[in-house]
């Protein structure tokens, strides 16, 4: 690689690693980081998107400058903006800056900017390379990405079992099949995510927090699905002062007259089916780029069905529960043939102490 592509290469990386800082805290937002350097090619400033509503990483970056940027670089992981949102554009700021050569690694897929601000930019004069370690930014962003494709968000689908493949026993109980160390791990992960979703029957058998346990302010929208809405008068989800609660209901076979149970603090939407879509679609409404779905088996296997799981992450634990009519993770998908099957790439190992995470990705991830 000619040494001029091996700097690009790795200013471009370094914007990369500027967005990744602000992880978890963006949403609806993407992650975005910019680095801009001199006509001499020497680093001047960097910046990254940390907040919604907080300066974008070009503007951070021009309010960081340690000198005039005037034929400058500037190298971005995600195509500026050029719509007023919570903060001004900053394709206009680029192009006052006197900026003359910027890489941007992927396309905006937001219908607000998704290529006028490179065409902004190319207008106004400057030169624009596109596609520059375009994969390292299409992982960083894939749930952004999905949320604009798909106006659903991002869906990753949780679960532990037993070595056999059970969840609990046929009576429900299933504390604890993981170890603690497991458990304490999927609190902290839950910061990762804009809302947590679980059916009715999880909400009456375990009464979960829902929580990271102070990991993440705010909390993540705790969401329950319910078909019937006879939902526990005393629940851990109904204090909001942890975090929020919304209870999303099938207006097709709920009884509405339960609604008066649920405390005022909680916010209710209702739907027309029991389709898992709907209450992806929703959340992508509210900007929730990524959701966690904690939920039994009957809603998890629709929500595969539906295209609202594009990740699966399997606790697995070193234990036996046996029988048949014990709790499976999923439900019958009826499937006749071998080729019919669900396959899964991209999986990822790891033990944690005596269990085993699984990680794996549905395929055309930015197709379903």
């Amino acid at each position: 690689m000619p040494e001029k592509n091996v700097s690009h290469t790795k200013w471009m990386k370094r914007a990369i690693f500027l967005a990744s800082l602000g992880k978890n805290t963006t949403s609806p937002n993407p992650n975005v980081g910019a680095v801009i350097l001199d006509k001499n090619g020497i680093l001047i400033s960097e910046g990254f998107h940390f907040k919604a509503g907080m300066p974008h990483a070009e503007a951070m970056a021009f309010n960081n400058l340690k000198k005039d940027a005037k034929g400058g670089t500037m190298y971005v992981n995600l195509e500026p903006c050029c719509h007023h949102g919570k903060t001004p554009p900053c394709v206009n700021k680029v192009i006052s800056s006197g900026i003359k050569k910027v890489y941007i690694s992927i396309e905006d897929p937001d219908k607000r900017v998704a290529g006028k601000g490179i065409k902004l930019l190319k207008n106004a004069g400057i030169q624009v390379h596109l596609g520059l370690c375009q994969q390292e930014s299409l992982n960083l962003n894939k749930d952004f990405i999905h949320r604009n494709i798909t106006k659903k968000s991002f869906g990753v689908l949780k679960w532990a079992m037993s070595i056999d493949g059970r969840i609990a026993l046929k009576n429900g109980k299933s504390k604890w099949i993981t170890n603690e160390e497991s458990r304490s791990l999927v609190h902290s992960f839950r910061a990762e995510f804009d809302a947590i979703i679980i059916g009715g029957n999880t909400l009456r058998r375990d009464n979960p927090l829902l929580t990271t346990r102070g990991s993440k302010k705010p909390e993540p929208l705790r969401v329950v699905f319910t078909k019937s809405l006879d939902l526990p008068s005393k629940s851990n989800l109904w204090d909001c002062s942890k975090a929020k609660t919304l209870v999303i209901y099938d207006s097709s076979t709920a009884n509405e007259s339960f609604l008066s149970m649920i405390p005022k603090c909680v916010e209710v939407e209702k739907v027309s089916s029991d389709n898992p879509e709907l209450i992806s679609k929703i959340l992508a409404k509210r900007g929730c780029n990524k959701v966690l779905w904690e939920c039994g088996p009957k809603l998890a296997t629709a929500a595969i069905q539906s295209n609202c799981i594009q990740e699966v992450i399997t606790f697995i634990a070193p234990k036996i529960l046996g029988g048949e009519n014990n709790m499976n993770p999923l439900g019958d998908f009826e499937f006749q043939e071998m080729n019919e099957i669900i396959k899964l790439s991209a999986s990822q190992f790891s033990l944690i102490g005596n269990d085993i995470c699984v990680k794996s990705s549905f395929k055309n991830l930015f197709l379903n």
